[in-house]
């Protein structure tokens, strides 16, 4: 997914360990992407996706 965000964004993109199966995506401190929030992994592709629909 990192690669993926710097080719399309040019994107630094930095990974924070957390605890009991968080993955959350944060942009300039704005929740993109919440694990917990929709109970399910992000399917292929999502991220990006949400990241595209904020940049236009």
């Amino acid at each position: 997914m990192a690669a993926e965000l710097k080719e399309e964004f040019g994107a630094t993109v930095a990974l924070k360990k957390g605890r009991g199966g968080i993955f959350d995506v944060h942009v300039d401190g704005v929740l993109v992407f919440s694990k917990h929030a929709v109970d399910r992994h992000a399917e292929p592709g999502e991220v990006l996706g949400l990241l595209r629909d904020r940049s236009t």
